[in-house]
């Protein structure tokens, strides 16, 4: 698949369909969903082995396939799978519970039964694309991509990813990228004192292929060791940074580092959805405050829908030693789940982002610092996660 294609799958446009088979209510949807803009319907075809040529070539995003029966259409399902690597979503025209069963031993990546409202069916082939896309990313040694995330502004995003990518780089001794992928108000550079000439801006829109030569043009240097690429200078410049190019950035700088670094925005748009299904560690930044474990809880729930594994997710708990009637053990039973790191607050931080010098390089041994190294450490030795297919079904309701 090429990362160039205006229409690519890892890209901004819509999701390219292509629709086979046939049940009742099928014709309506296929309507509803030739005039909405999140998805691109490619054709159709009642006959799967009419729809051959239209199948291969890789850039599919998903197929759906209706049947109308009351059990599995192997056959069908088999002839789509020799032209085409794309999920399969199913769609049942009758409820069957026989075809439900089926579904559950099947590699399909959703079962909707119809009638079904289109908004319902275009969020699991966005969700299928997702998956889809994850378990076909290239295998190999590569560099371990450890995002760093939050829902909601001030509970220390940046200054958790700055000092992170610090910690790997000169305490353990990795060669790390830091990555600053909250595209319109960036400010990773800043707080590690760089004005640098170039940004990922300047990487994505130079001519030539992207790869590892052309990377190492455009990232800065930092005293500790590590290597960034800043956020566009101007938020303008943001819109430029497509998925597509996003992708191949990530795969190029996995081949050369030993780990990536990713801040991002609060936001779950096409950048940071392209960053997740890549991503080996998603550090969910939380912070001793209703609103923001409120908003923790949210994303996890989005998360879950977009079928990103649970086992990847560390809860890392900032500012744990203030007083603000709140503790630790409430935030983990609010959340259900346990908080894998905490960071604790530190008057030096503040002090630190305004000289632009991290305070894990600049003061090694106070607490913040050695939350920070400890968090380094707990993260380098975990074994790459088994790479599986994750089989799941969804009814939907009309």
């Amino acid at each position: 698949m090429s990362f160039e294609h205006d229409h690519d799958q890892e890209g901004r446009g819509p999701v390219r369909i292509f629709v086979t088979g046939w049940c009742e209510g099928l014709p309506r949807l296929q309507e509803a969903l030739a005039a909405h803009p999140d998805v691109e319907l490619v054709g159709s075809s009642q006959y799967v082995l009419d729809a051959a040529g239209a199948l291969t070539g890789g850039h599919l995003g998903c197929v759906l396939h209706a049947t109308s029966g009351h059990e599995l259409p192997a056959d069908d399902l088999a002839s789509i799978r020799e032209h085409t690597k794309a999920p399969v979503v199913l769609l049942a025209g009758v409820e069957s519970p026989t075809l439900l069963e089926d579904a559950l031993e099947a590699d399909l990546a959703d079962v909707l039964l119809l009638p079904q409202l289109p908004e319902n069916v275009v969020f699991a082939i966005k969700k299928a694309a997702h998956a889809g896309r994850r378990l076909q990313a290239p295998t190999g040694r590569r560099g371990r991509i450890v995002t760093v995330f939050s829902p909601k502004g001030g509970t220390g995003k940046t200054v958790t990813a700055t000092n992170l990518a610090v910690a790997f780089a000169k305490y353990a001794n990795r060669r790390t990228l830091l990555l600053d992928l909250d595209l319109q108000f960036g400010d990773a550079a800043i707080m590690l004192g760089l004005e640098p000439e170039k940004t990922i801006h300047d990487f994505v829109v130079s001519p030539g292929e992207l790869d590892a030569e052309k990377l190492a043009g455009y990232t800065s240097r930092h005293e500790s060791g590590l290597e960034i690429l800043p956020a566009p200078l101007r938020p303008e410049d943001a819109e430029l940074v497509t998925e597509a190019k996003l992708a191949r950035l990530l795969e190029v700088a996995r081949e050369s580092y030993d780990v990536i670094v990713v801040d991002t925005s609060p936001f779950f748009h096409g950048p940071m959805l392209a960053t997740l299904d890549r991503t080996d560690e998603l550090l969910l930044l939380c912070a001793l405050d209703v609103p923001t474990v409120k908003n923790v809880r949210l994303s996890l729930q989005t998360l879950e829908l977009l079928s990103f594994p649970t086992d990847r997710i560390r809860v890392v708990l900032r500012r744990t030693n203030t007083k603000v009637g709140m503790k630790p053990r409430e935030v983990e039973e609010a959340l259900e789940r346990k908080i894998a790191f905490e960071v604790p607050s530190d008057g030096a931080v503040p002090l630190a982002v305004n000289r632009g010098a991290p305070l894990a390089l600049t003061d090694g041994k106070c607490d913040f610092s050695r939350s920070i190294r400890g968090m380094a450490t707990g993260l380098l030795p975990r074994a790459e996660p088994k790479k599986g297919k994750r089989r799941f079904l969804a009814r939907g309701r009309a």
